[in-house]
């Protein structure tokens, strides 16, 4: 299978919180999803709830410092697994100065698994 992604993926132990910006109801939910990997364009986790093909979400991402990174996601992949699916999607608007703590961490995760 040919790799698509433009950005090198890391896997982190972090949660991730969805409110989808459309929701019919006018009432945003909070949903914990499972992250399987990141990068400074996009994001990989698994989710119980049934998230909607091009929507796009507001999402909260805890990273490794424990700062919050506030930005949105609009999903554009799903693949089901077992009883969850698991979801592809790619940052819509962050920041550059966010991307590039991402891109960082990354290169010093490289650097560390070299020795």
């Amino acid at each position: 299978m040919e790799e698509k992604r433009h950005a090198k993926r890391m896997d982190l132990e972090c949660k991730l919180l969805l409110k989808r910006l459309d929701n019919e109801d006018g009432n945003a939910r909070e949903v914990s999803v499972g992250v399987k990997d990141v990068s400074k364009t996009g994001i990989g986790f698994s989710c119980e709830e049934q998230l909607t093909m091009g929507a796009v979400y507001e999402c909260l991402l805890k990273i490794w410092t424990g700062e919050t990174l506030h930005t949105f996601v609009e999903i554009i992949r799903i693949v089901p697994k077992g009883g969850s699916n698991f979801y592809g999607g790619i940052f819509i608007g962050m920041p550059e100065m966010d991307q590039n703590r991402i891109q960082i961490y990354s290169e010093f995760s490289d650097a560390g698994s070299d020795q």
